[in-house]
């Protein structure tokens, strides 16, 4: 007996060793929610001693915000140990800290627990102003899409740019040719032109009798005034006999056969597939060049007008010249705008024929629900008792007054209401909560026909409403009703046919709903009520 009664003690006695190792302390045991506890643990030991705090990330139900540094302190051959911690808690309630071990030479000690209050914050919405809710302001994305929409402008004014210097390249040429050089320098270098292509060399032979014989028309028809462009060998040959004897024109008629010989070996190898030999070939070259610098030297030489006659046609020369360089810009323009309008519609067309055309619709002309349900969501507590949703824009306050009847009104001890966009709109999501003056034992069913006259007073009409059973993802029982109905716009008297969904979930003495509302077909809108009703989430109401 006297063995048992020895242990005992020595027990109690190593217990009460234990706690004086480690003393614990805390700075306040009632704090207000997410308000820091500082926890001490304090031990003293000797000089050669090896401690070892507990490093943890929570202390029972509260977290471990910040673990201080030890402090260590001296004193004569002891040591004094002091470590702080600091907890936090987000929930009200009362807690227990409970004990936690420190090694002290490898052995266990055990602090001491500590009972702590964390209370809620006060609101005063009495003296305290209330505000709207507002708007999130969305995060900055990183760098979003805006680089391809950049890279697409950027590649078709390229596009635009190479088209606009390629005609102004060629048309500039052409000005040239036909403004800044007489017939016969015209002539001339066409004629050279022809032999650097090197034609004859790579065998297009037809190629070459055609540009040498148009060479020569254009010539006479600038110089002589024939239309030698649109006549046939023989009328262009009798043009210039007539010509050459109304004109005082001095041709021989070797001339006249030179060229009658070069036109019909043109028409042969056009036309019947002729191939002459190469020095055949050299010969109509240089018997055209002949006859084109005869038959200007044959032209009579006008008389030389007066000095004022000359300055003034040389400034209508050159009002002609700019009318014609605007005549060409102007077709630049034209046309580099025409093939950009042509490329995109292009574009379009293969997006249309391999996407369908709402695809190209929704993405580059762009639609308002696709952006909703694309943009950046938030999730937020509406009303009392609370209905925690996720909307594509925050919903913002509304007065219900102007909603509802002044009887109904009458009944109810509070309400709150919430809402984004209209029954116009192209989305509409409410939510509201309704706390009753007297107890009252709420039919969900009725309820219901009460929103919906609440509906038809807001412009709804021809409402088809079908209703069934909704359970949340908590497991709260609710009723959900939907159908069709047709909202009329009394600003334009124009009506749309839409698609909505109430959901109704009722409280000891209140009752919580949801509307949603959008256009019949949308969607991007069937996507975006689908989210928000697996968002749904309700606090139960306080007595």
């Amino acid at each position: 007996m006297k063995l048992k009664f020895y242990i005992f003690l020595f027990l109690l006695s190593s217990a009460v060793f234990a706690q004086k190792q480690v003393e614990t302390s805390i700075d306040t045991t009632k704090n207000k929610v997410g308000a820091e506890f500082k926890l001490t643990l304090k031990t003293v030991v000797n000089a050669n001693s090896k401690v070892v705090f507990p490093k943890l990330k929570r202390f029972g139900p509260l977290e471990v915000i910040q673990s201080y540094p030890v402090d260590t302190v001296k004193k004569n051959d002891t040591y004094e140990l002091i470590k702080k911690y600091g907890l936090t808690q987000f929930d009200s309630g009362r807690y227990v800290i409970p004990s936690v071990q420190i090694l002290i030479d490898k052995k266990p000690y055990f602090s001491d627990s500590i009972r702590v209050e964390v209370a809620n914050v006060k609101v005063d919405t009495l003296q305290q102003k209330m505000y709207d809710i507002k708007d999130i302001t969305a995060a900055d994305s990183g760098i979003g899409d805006w680089w391809k929409y950049v890279v697409a402008l950027v590649i078709i004014l390229a596009i635009g740019a190479g088209i606009y210097w390629y005609v102004k390249k060629h048309q500039k040429k052409k000005i040239e040719e036909e403004v800044y050089k007489t017939p016969i320098e015209k002539a001339t270098s066409l004629l050279n032109n022809l032999e650097s292509k090197e034609l004859v060399q790579k065998g297009e032979i037809k190629e070459y009798y055609s540009e040498l014989t148009d060479i020569a028309r254009n010539y006479i028809e600038e110089a002589i005034h024939i239309p030698a462009m649109e006549s046939t060998t023989s009328e262009l040959i009798q043009a210039i006999r007539t010509a050459s004897t109304k004109k005082k024109m001095t041709l021989t008629p070797e001339t006249v056969e030179n060229l009658e010989r070069v036109l019909r070996q043109a028409d042969l190898v056009k036309f019947a597939k002729s191939k002459p030999l190469d020095f055949e070939i050299t010969e109509d070259r240089n018997k055209i060049q002949k006859v084109i610098l005869t038959l200007d030297n044959a032209i009579p030489t006008e008389v030389p007008a007066e000095e004022e006659d000359q300055l003034l046609n040389e400034a209508q020369k050159q009002k002609q010249i700019q009318l014609q360089l605007k005549k060409q810009r102007n077709k630049r323009i034209a046309i580099t705008a025409g093939s950009v309008v042509f490329l995109i519609l292009a574009t379009a067309a293969f997006f249309i024929a391999t996407k369908g055309f709402t695809y190209v619709k929704d993405n580059i002309i762009g639609h308002p629900s696709k952006e909703l349900l694309e943009g950046e969501w938030v999730k937020s507590e509406y009303g009392n008792p609370g209905v925690i949703i996720e909307t594509p824009k925050v919903l913002k306050r509304m007065d219900a007054l102007k909603v509802l009847p002044k009887e109904t009104m009458a009944l109810i001890k509070e309400m709150q209401l919430f809402a984004y966009g209209s029954m116009i709109d192209n989305f509409y999501v409410a939510v509201s909560t309704t706390k009753f003056k007297t107890p009252t034992d709420i039919d969900l069913s009725k309820a219901l026909e009460g929103a919906l006259k609440v509906i038809e007073l807001q412009g709804g009409q021809n409402i088809i409403v079908k209703q069934e059973d909704f359970q949340t993802n908590q497991g709260i029982q609710g009723i959900k009703g939907y159908g069709t109905m047709t909202v009329l716009n009394p600003a334009n008297k124009t009506s749309i046919k839409g698609y909505y969904e109430i959901l109704l979930f009722k409280q000891d003495q209140g009752l919580q709903q949801i509307i949603i509302f959008h256009e019949e077909g949308d969607t991007y809108a069937n996507d975006i009520t689908t989210r928000i009703l697996n968002s749904v989430e309700l606090k139960k109401a306080s007595n």
